[in-house]
């Protein structure tokens, strides 16, 4: 199937749910669903890579998560520098440059310091950008950047949505152009709120682990199939 996708999205993003759900439906601790998670992660930025989509986004912990049990916070972040000391090397080799969304300053230590780490050794990688939401929240995330514009100076009328934008995580990337969202759930959760204007949305009940190749598939299959008119109507697209 993959040889027929066309219209690929750009920039991808994707809100990685039901690793919880999926382990306890199996009888399994909440974090035995999280370590399935970590290999729909390579999975899925393999596939990307793969196709030629520049920019994905995962929402990996949001600034909501600390309230989760310790021990699960806990074994999330030594996934992460599992996950951090085994895909860097070869995020280096295939072009990858692994970015932050988030405030790192109140990661645990060996966490900012992996990923410091690995900022370093993919900063001039240009064939894809990976996104990792950490300590992230699209709201945080908004004020972070009005309070960034008033201590530069900014006058009123110098803020616009592109000046704005420019003060976000993302800034010099383009806004997601497909969001999808696993497990069931439909809302954005506080995720890219400003990046996800236009954005195409795709919700699927299958869990995050379960999540492969074939189902990424299927939901670009479904992203190529949408006319995305950013407030035009059909007639104007085509110039009527």
């Amino acid at each position: 199937m993959s040889e027929t996708l066309t219209h690929l999205p750009v920039h991808l993003a994707i809100i990685m749910d039901g690793n919880g759900r999926w382990a306890q439906a199996r009888g399994l601790p909440r974090e035995a669903g999280h370590r399935a998670g970590a290999e729909t992660v390579r999975t899925i930025v393999t596939e990307c890579r793969r196709l030629g989509i520049r920019h994905l986004t995962l929402y990996t912990f949001s600034s909501e998560n600390w309230s989760r049990p310790k021990t699960e916070v806990s074994a999330l972040f030594s996934l992460l520098l599992e996950f951090l000391g085994q895909e860097v090397p070869r995020m280096e080799r295939e072009g990858i440059r692994l970015n932050i969304l988030g405030d790192m300053e109140a990661l645990p230590l060996a966490a900012r310091t992996a990923l410091r780490h690995g900022l370093r050794r993919t900063a001039v990688n240009t064939d894809m950008v990976l996104n990792l939401a950490l300590n992230y929240g699209g709201r945080a995330e908004l004020v972070r950047a009005v309070r960034s514009m008033m201590a530069e100076g900014l006058r009123p009328e110098d803020v616009t949505e592109q000046s704005l934008a420019d003060h976000l995580y993302t800034a010099g990337q383009p806004d997601p152009d497909f969001l999808i969202r696993t497990s069931g759930e439909q809302r954005l959760s506080n995720y890219l709120l400003y990046q996800c204007a236009y954005s195409e949305f795709y919700f699927t009940p299958t869990p995050w682990p379960d999540f492969g190749v074939e189902a990424l598939h299927e939901a670009l299959a479904v992203y190529a199939g949408r006319s995305r008119r950013f407030g035009k109507t059909q007639e104007q697209i085509n110039g009527r």
